[in-house]
């Protein structure tokens, strides 16, 4: 996403909205625990919600590329290409929050990996900003949740990420659109 954000309040119907796809990664570890984000909208104090590893495709470069490149900036950790399953989703999302309202497509990834200490010396200043915490879920801590996580059916994409480990490349599942929001998007259009 170019330009930043500012994370100062708009008026929900002057809200810019923004494009961009993203590579996101479901980071499976030798406990059979999954990576999450604990991530936050700052024009609203105490907001929170936990996402996956993953981030903007830059310019020229592919899922894939995007996939590693963003687990290594957000973990610390460097897997090769190979190590990637997927795509596993492909989804169109909505994001409305304070300062802005983004329509996305997230392609998602998976990686079964060692435990490991997640390192967040490759943020950038706005990962700085929103992502609080970062912390291994069981399924059944991810299933028995009544915090918000994003994508909402990561237990059911964790289940097909499972499936498609070791098998012979099949088609993304094309999710239908959804829209995860701290701000609704078509509050106050």
């Amino acid at each position: 996403m170019t330009g930043g954000r500012t994370f100062v309040p708009v008026p929900p119907a002057e809200r810019p909205r923004q494009q961009r796809r993203t590579a996101r990664v479901l980071l499976i570890d030798d406990h059979d625990r999954i990576l999450l984000f604990a991530d936050s909208d700052p024009g609203i104090p105490g907001s929170g919600w936990w996402i996956t590893p993953g981030g903007g495709i830059d310019p020229g470069e592919s899922d894939l590329d995007a996939a590693v490149r963003e687990l290594e900036e957000e973990t610390g950790i460097r897997v090769p290409p190979s190590a990637l399953v997927g795509p596993i989703l492909v989804r169109p999302v909505v994001h409305g929050y304070t300062d802005v309202v983004i329509d996305q497509e997230d392609v998602f990834f998976a990686s079964w990996v060692p435990a490991f200490e997640v390192s967040d010396a490759g943020y950038t200043a706005e990962e700085r900003r929103t992502m609080t915490a970062s912390c291994w879920w069981t399924r059944e801590e991810l299933a028995a949740t009544t915090e918000e996580v994003w994508p909402v059916d990561l237990v059911q994409v964790w289940a097909e990420a499972d499936e498609r480990r070791g098998s012979a490349p099949i088609p993304p599942r094309v999710g239908p659109p959804v829209e995860e929001s701290t701000v609704p998007a078509g509050e106050g259009r």
